[in-house]
């Protein structure tokens, strides 16, 4: 039974989220069937699978919600905007519900009066006569209807509601419903809450809804003597569609995550191994029989590590529309409370990334958003006096640089105004004066991210406790990453997440500065080269280079980490890297070689320590650090 119960609330959950999502989609384009229909689907869906459970309130409230969505679908009912808001509040109480199942194996106290007020709102958005009861019958016994029509035989909707006192008549409702021919399909619903008829033993609240092949006339017969109980039509089919062949569908096989979490670490800890191997292999007797066949075994073990690895990865992989889809509601909800009108769009949702960095992106999102909404944009007065449209806009957006996953969070709101940040961080104690008059604006900008720092004027649900940008900042960094802010007074701000696409294992290339050994990412290193030191020529206060056709500057690696740079000899070794969107000339003394490593982030001590993407163990079981050149060169 655990099984099943994990069953169910993984794919209520799903389907939940698919119909809030399609439901927002409605709210924009109330004409799009396809996303009417596939809302249909997932609360059908839903709906049936809570009969397996003690969820009958939950059920109600979803067999609401279905009237009205087979309503809006067979065009009884026109879409508008209470309507939508009934249903996303079904849809919000059916989510409350099922956490609550999931933690306590029952519903909350309350559930079921709150799902009758549910069900009369839905009642009320769709009036009774308008309700298309054909179409969820027809939906759920879909399979059977085209095995039916394929057949050549018609199908027929029939529709009993029994008298309360039916009992007390002779009538028998199931007695009835087990004597229809050609039975393709039979719903038993409530006709009312059981919780409102008190105790009477005797009273039927049944309403049975069925499918059959048999005339009409005939079923009409058989239910003559409660002709002024039952309704009975033909409904139009459309042509079933054809069924993909199932040699083609994948499989899907659903894994626990901390499995796949134990293969990828195993993984690392094999390429600690395999970095092991290598530094025995360098350290052997060249030549002799035994150091070329460890050479050789050393080279194949080298190509499998680098495929179980992909393999490992890509069973991680996780779309950020995984924490995406959550936003659209949240936005849409918090914009209403603060009386703001928000247009929201999501941008590359459909990229891939590790699923620790994709779960990890939840809070720090959480908390630019609700800073964005709170104080970036203005109120609908405010933009239309400063010549803006009255609704905002606020665009979540990522894209793939190298190893690394960019997600940005823009909005065309006020934007920060340095002086003011520095004038509220005085005020609240955050930094003393003379600290304050070194910054420029673009150290400004940056006292948000200080504890205790926040530019409300007071405390509401929202934010204004001056810990959201903390958060934001230290969540990032645990995942390796880095969060960088840009506004411009009047015309919005833009938050920069650079993270990396994967916490595992990362290819760098190991370079020798200052007479410390880091790693450089490789997918950061366009290109390595040795220069005479003639052609490096002065230029202005730095130092450039002339690298096929173009001028590069040029940088020394042991001067950028703090170091004295050596008195350069004949020749140059450089790396001809790609950071902020510009190429450059990183020197260093020696470039050493290729290797695979099992990155962290930073932790302790080094999670303070500007420019520093990581660490891993090399094969002499030394740690080496690995650079972010992004920051390091800023």
């Amino acid at each position: 039974m655990d099984e099943l119960v994990g069953q169910f609330l993984l794919e209520g959950r799903e389907l939940l989220q698919q119909a809030t999502e399609d439901l927002l989609a409605l709210e924009r384009d109330p004409r799009d069937a396809a996303r009417l229909a596939e809302a249909f689907r997932a609360v059908h869906t839903l709906k049936g699978s809570t009969g397996l459970f003690d969820l009958a309130p939950m059920g109600r409230a979803l067999h609401a919600a279905e009237d009205v969505l087979a309503a809006l679908r067979a065009g009884t009912r026109q879409p508008d905007a209470a309507g939508f808001a009934v249903l996303l509040r079904c849809l919000a109480a059916c989510a409350a519900w099922l956490e609550a199942f999931a933690s306590h194996g029952a519903l909350p106290e309350g559930a079921s009066a709150e799902s009758a007020a549910l069900v009369a709102a839905l009642l009320r958005a769709t009036p009774e006569a308008a309700v298309d009861w054909v179409a969820p019958l027809l939906a759920g016994a879909a399979p059977a209807v085209a095995a039916a029509r394929a057949a050549g035989q018609r199908v027929v909707a029939l529709r009993y509601v029994p008298r309360p006192d039916c009992f007390f008549l002779g009538d028998d409702p199931m007695a009835l419903a087990r004597d229809v021919p050609g039975l393709l399909a039979l719903e038993l619903r409530d006709q009312q809450d059981w919780a409102a008829l008190g105790d009477d033993p005797y009273r039927c609240n049944l309403v049975l809804e069925m499918l059959s092949t048999a005339a009409p006339e005939e079923l009409r017969r058989l239910f003559r003597f409660v002709a002024d109980q039952v309704e009975v039509l033909e409904p139009a089919v459309a042509p079933a569609a054809t069924a993909p062949d199932a040699a083609a569908a994948p499989t899907t096989l659903r894994v626990e995550a901390a499995r796949v979490d134990t293969l990828v670490e195993l993984v690392g800890e094999l390429t600690v191994a395999k970095n092991a191997l290598a530094h025995l292999v360098a350290g052997a007797a060249a030549g002799t029989p035994a150091a070329q066949a460890l050479a050789a075994e050393q080279l194949a073990l080298d190509g499998l590590v680098g495929r179980l690895h992909r393999a490992a990865m890509a069973l991680r992989l996780t779309p950020l529309r995984r924490v995406f889809r959550r936003f659209p509601l949240l936005v849409r909800d918090m914009a209403a409370q603060l009386g703001k009108q928000v247009a929201f769009t999501l941008e590359g949702d459909q990229l891939e990334a590790d699923r620790v960095v994709v779960d990890g992106l939840a809070e720090p999102l959480l908390h630019l958003l609700r800073n964005a909404l709170d104080h970036g944009i203005e109120a609908p007065a405010q933009r239309l006096a400063a010549g803006k449209p009255a609704a905002g806009t606020l665009v979540l957006a990522a894209r793939q640089q190298g190893e690394q996953l960019l997600v940005t969070l823009a909005d065309d709101g006020a934007g920060l105004d340095p002086a003011r940040l520095r004038r509220l961080a005085r005020e609240r104690g955050v930094l003393g004066a003379a600290e304050l008059a070194g910054l420029d604006d673009a150290a400004s900008r940056e006292l948000i991210f200080l504890p205790g720092f926040s530019t409300a004027a007071a405390v509401t649900e929202i934010s204004g406790r001056g810990v959201g940008m903390q958060a934001v900042r230290a969540a990032v960094r645990a995942l390796g990453g880095q969060v960088s802010v840009a506004s411009t007074l009047g015309q919005g701000t833009l938050f920069t997440l650079a993270l990396p696409l994967s916490v595992s294992l990362t290819t760098v290339v190991t370079v020798g500065a200052g007479g410390e050994v880091h790693g450089v990412p490789l997918a950061a290193v366009v290109e390595t080269l040795t220069l005479p030191a003639a052609r490096i020529l002065p230029l202005g206060a730095g130092e450039a280079f002339a690298w096929r056709d173009r001028t590069l500057p040029l940088l020394r690696l042991d001067a950028l980490l703090g170091g004295v740079a050596a008195p350069r000899c004949g020749t140059a070794r450089l790396l001809v890297v790609q950071a902020g969107g510009q190429l450059l000339g990183l020197e260093v003394d020696a470039v050493l070689r290729r290797l695979e490593l099992a990155m962290r982030p930073p932790s302790g001590l080094l999670a303070r320590m500007p420019g520093l993407l990581g660490t891993g163990l090399q094969g002499d079981g030394r740690v080496l650090l690995v650079l972010n050149l992004e920051e390091l060169l800023a």
